[in-house]
């Protein structure tokens, strides 16, 4: 069957075709880097890296581009607030671009451990402002633009199909107004493209432009980056549903304003991850990162794991408990996969799924498989398939592990590396002379009938995570 995606634009399912026969293009909103990554950001960069992996499976070639915004980004995507990167290079007494680099490097370190794959183009906000002036000199040339107060808005009245994305339209917008709170807007959803020092006065960051020194607007960063790169129609644009309203109805009016075309075919969006109070915010000061719950005791795919139990535009909840059912989950099925590659033997022997003859039980899994992925990345199912895989008793274990391979591919949950992690660590093993002689102090209990005294060692060693085996040629240990 054909892959299917649910499109924004059109509240259905619709069957996917790319610009390009073989090859899709998709653009993310990336992280604007001023403070850490908070989980629910994350489940974001989770998505996006399935739909990356799923699109690379079904035989695609892939490109993926992503923005890092290090150019002030406001605290309202409205235009309004304070300028998040200034404030929090102010609280640091670091420059912008040292908070910027900062921050990056904290996003990919946590997209690494979480296992997600780097995008194909990772660009940077500051390293682009030329090509966002040349595209805010064509909405200019277009008539979509004012000059007020000294800065550059963008005209929504301009452009009849303004709020298409969010199923708005402008009379509603005017009648349902609040206090404009930019008395330069002619609209109060009039927004900014250029700023200049009659906004912001001594700005970190400026650049020579038509319309003064200063600074661009958030929105036509994403506009600018993804047509360098992807051109000025693109397959797939992601984001979380907040960016629905403001950011990426804005993006729609500033692309197709600059070129008369239809900018995204396919808009897709991930739901929110919340908390017992409500959405995750940066702003409340109260937030989870990967960092705080791997000090909890979980590993970051745990969480993956948690994330790939919930469809994309299902809202998930958070919690502790459903933290521990997921890390339960993954141990369990990892444990299975590795009694499976004992059985198989070396997993260098593994064949590809390709190789697997017609007909293979292993291989009507994968179709299935295939048949979650097609329908909106239907990761639950999928993932369910895989449970379903490792513990079917009537196929062979070469053909289970070549069909786990490349289902992994697309969830991304290092499977048997996981399992030959397990092993390694289940493994008798030798050299610590505590353990060794504690080991032998048992023995010696045992023999002058010391029992009680050797289950004690038994048990105070099992409480350390270590296991006894005894056999008729000595006394091997491994950790649990």
């Amino acid at each position: 069957m054909p892959l299917e995606l649910y499109n924004t634009m059109g509240r259905e399912l619709q069957e996917f075709k790319p610009l390009v026969e073989g090859k899709a293009g998709f653009y993310g909103c990336g992280p604007t880097v001023y403070n850490y990554a908070h989980i629910g950001n994350m489940r974001a960069y989770v998505f996006q890296d399935v739909l990356k992996r799923s699109l690379r499976f079904l035989g695609y070639d892939v490109t993926h581009v992503m923005n890092i915004t290090d150019i002030g980004h406001l605290s309202g995507d409205a235009d309004d607030g304070e300028d998040k990167m200034v404030k929090t290079a102010k609280e640091r007494g670091q420059s912008v671009l040292e908070i910027a680099q900062f921050y990056t490097d904290a996003f990919f370190n946590d997209t690494d451990r979480l296992n997600i794959e780097r995008p194909t183009v990772v660009c940077k906000a500051t390293d682009h402002v030329e090509q966002m002036i040349e595209l805010i000199k064509k909405l200019e040339k277009n008539g979509h633009t004012y000059m007020a107060g000294g800065n550059l808005y963008y005209d929504i009245s301009t452009f009849p199909e303004y709020g298409k994305l969010a199923r708005i339209n402008i009379e509603d917008l005017k009648a349902g107004a609040r206090i404009d709170v930019d008395e330069n807007k002619r609209n109060p959803h009039d927004f900014v493209l250029w700023f200049t020092k009659s906004k912001f006065e001594n700005q970190a960051l400026v650049w020579d432009s038509p319309w003064g020194k200063g600074y661009p607007g958030w929105h036509i960063e994403c506009s600018a980056m993804s047509m360098e790169y992807l051109g000025e129609q693109i397959d797939i644009h992601t984001g979380g549903i907040d960016h629905i309203q403001i950011h990426h109805t804005n993006e729609i009016a500033q692309s197709e304003g600059a070129t008369g075309k239809t900018w995204v075919n396919f808009w897709l969006h991930n739901e929110f991850l919340v908390m017992d109070k409500g959405k995750m915010s940066k702003s409340s000061g109260t937030f989870l990162t990967l960092q705080t719950i791997i000090d909890q005791g979980f590993d970051p795919l745990d969480y993956r794991f948690f994330l790939l139990g919930a469809h994309y535009r299902s809202q998930i909840t958070f919690s502790p408990e459903s933290m521990e059912s997921a890390k339960s989950a993954r141990k369990n099925l990892v444990q299975r996969i590795a009694r499976i590659l004992e059985t198989a033997g070396k997993p260098e022997s593994i064949p590809d799924s390709r190789e697997l003859p017609a007909g293979s039980p292993a291989l009507e899994r994968l179709e299935a498989f295939r048949g979650h992925i097609e329908q909106d990345l239907n990761t639950p199912r999928a993932l369910s398939e895989l449970q379903g895989l490792v513990r079917d008793a009537e196929i062979k274990p070469g053909e289970a592990l070549a069909v786990l391979q490349a289902m992994d591919g697309v969830l991304g949950l290092k499977l048997l590396e996981s399992a030959l992690q397990s092993i390694a660590e289940a493994a008798p093993q030798e050299g610590d002379p505590r353990i060794d002689a504690l080991i032998e102090e048992r023995k010696a209990a045992k023999q002058s009938k010391n029992f009680a005294r050797a289950d004690e060692i038994r048990n105070l060693l099992k409480a350390e995570g270590i296991v006894l085996e005894d056999s008729p040629t000595g006394t091997t240990w491994k950790r649990m």
